[in-house]
């Protein structure tokens, strides 16, 4: 039984959807919406699909979506976020501004639309954790410049942040991202290198870390805050572990802490309510299946 046809065996002609990735089986994922599909008395189901980061496969997928009647789209992670976009039908504005997709809608006459909905789910967490964060209140450092860091990256724009610093291990990769984001009414994006880290987060209002580092089987981000002013909150989007070696520094020292997981349920939203036709909220009692399922 391949991927697809166990897919299909679980669904058991149920309306699904599922994460697509490769590896898949660390996505949280299936707690999240498996919460909401409880919660709401949905007869639907939503799993889990390894597909390999090739073209052939991912061509694969989008004809496996099409053709399959109770398929009602897929959630894109690692390392498939950029590389499926070819090939749907098409792309929402927002996740073609982003560059990446991290959901996919398949609409009625059976057209698939692929959607961004990391930097909605970033700023739902944020505004969640930090409910008094203002977005113009001074300086954002952002570590990172992949899909996520995009996502983040137009979102604290967007939201009217007056200065971003943006930091990855690649320089090159920085600039790129920084060029593509710079808004065009005088605010700046400011590269910064890796080897200045510490350094950057003087006058910060919020450090964001978009990378993999302190990630479960990662190297850990080695960074010092001692010049981070106390003020400013700290926001990790890795969610394994949650307590990632950066917010455990960073609690010892009182700043104030969002965690991955926070992302991670408020980004199912959107997906969700389009596949499955119910409009969905966050709760605490999810937040604690899912930490649940994570073993936190």
């Amino acid at each position: 039984m391949n991927a697809y046809e166990k897919l299909l065996a679980e669904a058991r002609g149920r309306p699904f959807a599922a994460i697509v990735g490769w590896p898949v089986e660390h996505s949280r994922s299936p707690a999240l919406h498996g919460f909401w599909l409880r919660e709401h008395r949905i007869d639907g189901y939503y799993g889990r699909l390894p597909v390999e980061p090739k073209t052939a496969a991912l061509e694969a997928l989008v004809a496996f979506l099409r053709r399959t009647p109770n398929a009602r789209g897929c959630n894109l992670t690692l390392p498939h976020k950029i590389g499926i976009m070819p090939f749907l039908d098409r792309i929402h504005p927002d996740a073609m501004r982003i560059g990446a997709v991290n959901t996919v809608i398949k609409h009625r006459d059976g057209t698939l639309e692929g959607r961004n909905s990391d930097g909605f789910g970033f700023l739902a967490a944020l505004r969640e954790g930090v409910p008094d964060w203002k977005a113009a209140a001074g300086p954002v450092v952002v570590l990172g410049a992949g899909g996520a860091a995009r996502a983040v990256v137009a979102s604290l724009i967007d939201a009217g942040v007056p200065e971003l610093r943006l930091i990855n291990r690649t320089q090159s990769s920085a600039v790129e991202l920084g060029l593509a984001f710079t808004p065009n009414d005088g605010r700046q994006i400011a590269i910064e290198r890796w080897e200045e880290r510490a350094a950057m987060l003087d006058g910060a209002t919020l450090l964001v870390n978009t990378t993999s580092l302190g990630m479960k089987g990662q190297p850990p981000l080695d960074l010092d805050l001692g010049r981070l002013p106390m003020t400013a909150a700290v926001d990790d989007i890795v969610y394994v572990p949650l307590e990632t070696p950066l917010l455990a520094a960073a609690r010892a020292r009182g700043q104030r802490c969002i965690d991955g997981l926070g992302m991670l349920l408020q980004q199912g939203r959107m997906g969700f309510e389009a596949w499955f036709g119910t409009k969905v909220t966050v709760s605490p009692e999810q937040r604690h299946a899912v930490a649940a399922d994570l073993g936190a």
